[in-house]
């Protein structure tokens, strides 16, 4: 009995072996699929980070053979927050414009995407043009976009931009007739007249989206129209509850996609630091406090929206 029992005992470690090896060899597998990221993560951001944040507490002083740094503190973070002019302006300033594009954003890519998951003759070719903008302001084309040549191109003048005016106005008056309140009405107007740039900013947004809503079961529809269900209602508890974790994916990608962009006024003011005014020291120090408030913002719109994403059990 006792050599059966040491005779069970040995196989029962046999089979622990073997799974625990083909958790091991799993384990491997995943590791040098992720390597990659983990090399780049290490390699390309740690290693800059750590160093600007090197830079940000020394003088950076350019000689013959290279460079030093002379510690200074925190002396340039309280130059940046409290003796620079223009940082913490234009800090604010870009954290008020982030709340004001990013529900038009999401707004915009959610319908857009809901049109673009109907049925319909072209929907490939109308898909591709929404994705267009995407395209176009990457590289080359975002710097001619931003300049006078894409209008002059277009043959947009000042005439066009006149007209545009006159119908804002007459929009406008049309919504002030509705008795709605003022501040809503600026809103909308500020979003017709950016409308172009709300659009450019809607592609990514647009394909998660859309992904997400052909993820839907069809079978939840069949059911819900089986009891009499009518499209609103739908949407509102179904496409809706299924699309809200994308919800809170494009939120938190479209609040660093809008604040970390070139056009940004505290981007380019870091830039112009650093890179006219070879302050380095300086320009190190405005990142780390634009990098800390963008977190802020990330981690609090994370929390506002998390409580209201359902996921499927």
């Amino acid at each position: 009995m006792r050599v059966m029992s040491t005779n069970q005992g040995k196989q029962v470690a046999k089979k622990k072996k073997k799974r625990f090896s083909l958790t091991s060899k799993r384990a491997m597998m995943g590791y040098a699929f992720v390597s990659p990221y983990i090399v780049g993560l290490v390699t390309f951001f740690m290693v800059p980070i750590i160093q600007s944040f090197i830079f940000s507490l020394n003088r950076f002083e350019v000689i013959q053979d290279g460079y030093i740094l002379i510690p200074n503190g925190f002396e340039y973070y309280h130059r940046a927050l409290f003796v620079h002019p223009d940082f913490t302006r234009n800090l604010v300033e870009s954290i008020i414009d982030m709340v004001a594009n990013v529900p038009l954003i999401i707004i915009f890519s959610f319908f857009a995407a809901n049109l673009l998951n109907q049925k319909f003759k072209g929907r490939a070719a109308a898909r591709a043009i929404f994705f267009l903008p995407v395209i176009l302001m990457s590289g080359v084309m975002r710097t001619v976009d931003s300049g006078d040549l894409l209008q002059s191109s277009l043959g947009l003048t000042q005439t066009d931009s006149g007209q545009g005016s006159i119908q804002a106005i007459e929009l406008a008056r049309v919504l002030f007739q509705t008795r709605l309140d003022p501040r809503f009405i600026d809103y909308i107007i500020s979003a017709v007249n950016r409308i172009y740039d709300i659009v450019s900013a809607s592609g990514v947004q647009i394909l998660v989206f859309l992904a997400g809503l052909q993820s839907i079961p069809p079978s939840l529809f069949e059911a819900s129209n089986i009891e009499g269900a009518t499209g609103w209602e739908n949407f509102w508890k179904i496409t809706f509850p299924m699309v809200s974790p994308l919800i809170l994916v494009n939120t938190v990608y479209t609040v660093i996609d809008t604040l970390t962009n070139s056009s940004n006024s505290v981007m380019e003011l870091i830039q112009n630091i650093a890179f006219s005014q070879n302050n380095y020291g300086f320009s190190a120090a405005m990142s780390w406090i634009y990098f800390i408030s963008v977190m802020v913002v990330v981690l609090i719109i994370t929390g506002i929206i998390s409580r209201s994403v359902f996921y499927q059990e």
